[in-house]
């Protein structure tokens, strides 16, 4: 009773915070503090985002394609990488700064190349986002394996359990937690990274949307692009919120 009050009032502070803040942005452009053409007041945006909403649900479906495509391969990738380094160790060693390597080169920098090397279609933004999100599956499930109570471990060892029974009831639940943590970063990793890869090529999505807006001057619908977007991640990671519900009954009780 006590959480789900707590959780009331956080949200009743947020909504608060968030009303306040469109006060502001509305005062400031109706008092002309900034010219209308830079910072269109919410209203405007507001009307911007209904005059063309069935435009941006057309490219919200591509970039929700692409997103979702390399969500759940970057995901795949990260759980296999995260489970063969832990079962060998010297993988680990070999393998884990390199790993860590590939997140220090901005999305912005690889996008081009990729588009270059596999053409405007999916697969490039695909891979854009695949590198993006597959990094904090991998370091998520890493944590989670390896602070495993090694009590528990040499309990089951002793009672001859294998190493596929270790894992399996021991430092997969164990990383759980971890997991989802992970897994709603990358979640909002992927929408960013569809559009970025959009915004240096492509026939459609909400990045494509973006460029074109930006060249016309209309702040406007750039701005009503952006709250879509905003809206989609965090949509996303409620999602995982709740997944992570189901998969972990035992964190409510």
């Amino acid at each position: 009773m006590k959480r789900k009050s707590r959780s009331i009032t956080n949200n009743l502070w947020s909504c608060s915070a968030v009303l306040g803040l469109l006060f502001l942005w509305q005062g400031i452009s109706y008092f002309g503090l900034v010219d209308s053409y830079l910072l269109p007041s919410p209203l405007s945006v507001g009307n911007a985002f209904l005059t063309e909403f069935p435009a941006l649900m057309e490219h919200a479906k591509i970039t929700l394609t692409e997103a979702f495509a390399g969500l759940f391969l970057g995901v795949a990738t990260g759980f296999v990488i995260a489970v063969v380094m832990d079962h060998f160790a010297g993988l680990y060693r070999a393998f884990y700064p390199l790993i860590v390597l590939t997140q220090t080169v901005p999305t912005v920098a690889l996008a081009p190349l990729l588009v270059l090397w596999f053409g405007y279609e999916m697969t490039p933004k695909v891979i854009l986002i695949v590198l993006t999100t597959f990094f904090p599956v991998t370091i998520g499930l890493l944590n989670g394996f390896q602070s495993a109570d090694p009590d528990a471990v040499n309990l089951l060892r002793s009672m001859g359990a294998g190493t596929f029974s270790i894992f399996r009831y021991i430092k997969l639940p164990g990383a759980m937690g971890q997991f989802f943590s992970s897994l709603r970063i990358s979640a909002s990793y992927a929408v960013v990274g569809a559009v970025i890869s959009e915004w240096l090529g492509g026939f459609g999505g909400l990045g494509v949307y973006m460029t074109r807006v930006k060249k016309a001057f209309a702040f406007d619908k750039m701005f009503a692009v952006i709250f879509l977007i905003s809206v989609i991640s965090l949509l996303l990671m409620k999602g995982v919120d709740m997944l992570a519900k189901k998969c972990m009954p035992w964190e409510d009780r």
